[in-house]
């Protein structure tokens, strides 16, 4: 792997990290809760009373914040060398992943680990080993560029 030295933003990814970071301590200074998408969406199939809008506010935010960087930058070019079926499986992969791990990549990685819970950590090895085991496989013994 080579680094794209011409292209590389450090101070972009600094501010979104940043970003994130503010966003998930400001959920959990200011509402008491942790800002887990997966449990933040899920807590929307059956609510508890009072439970509603900031969850939606918290999705419209995820939601929108891509337009309001169009609208400051141009976005970067994404290329997706998969196919839909790879898509599709790969989001129900993770999706179950989610349900067995308790959270979601947000809840555990970014909010968990800042707590310091060894449940987070152990949960974001996985995540991270699962990670590195599977692109392992696709690249280097079945072989495949994806």
């Amino acid at each position: 792997m080579d680094i794209d030295w011409v292209n590389f933003t450090p101070w972009s990814a600094l501010a979104g990290g940043l970003l994130i970071g503010l966003a998930a301590g400001g959920l959990l200074l200011f509402n008491g809760r942790i800002a887990g998408v997966s449990g933040i969406l899920g807590g929307l199939l059956h609510p508890a009373h009072g439970e509603t809008g900031w969850r939606l506010a918290f999705l419209a935010g995820l939601a929108c914040a891509p337009l309001l960087y169009s609208l400051l930058a141009s976005p970067p070019h994404v290329e997706v060398d998969a196919g839909w079926l790879a898509l599709i499986a790969s989001g129900l992969l993770v999706g179950i992943g989610t349900r067995y791990a308790g959270g979601c990549t947000s809840g555990h990685g970014v909010c968990g680990m800042a707590r310091g819970s060894p449940r987070s950590l152990a949960a974001t090895a996985a995540f991270m080993g699962a990670g590195f085991a599977v692109v392992y496989l696709l690249r280097h013994v079945l072989g495949s560029s994806t």
